[in-house]
């Protein structure tokens, strides 16, 4: 299983993107317009964990050599870093890194969606994996990714 992923690459359409892309359009584009504020979607409050795609491919290669799993295992590995902010956290680190210093507003008429999506990540903890990409270090390189 994994959870939200982000990196270069992913889709930035501004209606049917997910929400880090979503973000990062969002706050890259009132930076450069010197947007005295941004409005995002919902109460701020739901929690999610994000991995960085090149992590992804790490984990996913790792699990296939060292993964044996045994014939009464259940038959899947999460792949993920374990740890999720909130969605008013993601905001004011996406908000940072694209540049924005107006102020961020919520509209709670919009949908929050599930209150908190965070994987067990403890069978790859206990294979000997984990994530090594931090959110503020793949948010920089996924800024960049999308503005160039």
């Amino acid at each position: 299983m994994l959870t939200n992923l982000y990196g270069l690459g992913h889709n930035y359409h501004p209606d049917k993107s997910h929400v880090l892309p979503a973000l990062i359009r969002h706050f890259h584009e009132a930076a450069q317009a010197n947007a005295p504020s941004v409005t995002c979607w919902g109460t701020c409050t739901p929690l999610r964990e994000f991995l960085h795609l090149d992590d992804l491919g790490k984990g996913c290669v790792f699990a296939l050599k060292c993964w044996q799993p045994g014939p009464e295992e259940l038959q899947f590995l999460n792949v993920g870093t374990g740890v999720d902010l909130s969605i008013s956290e993601l905001a004011e680190e996406v908000a940072d890194t694209t540049g924005f210093t107006g102020a961020i507003h919520w509209d709670p008429s919009k949908p929050d969606g599930t209150p908190k999506k965070q994987l067990d990540v403890s069978r790859m903890t206990t294979l000997g994996w984990q994530a090594r990409i931090p959110l503020a270090e793949g948010l920089i390189s996924a800024v960049a990714g999308f503005v160039a």
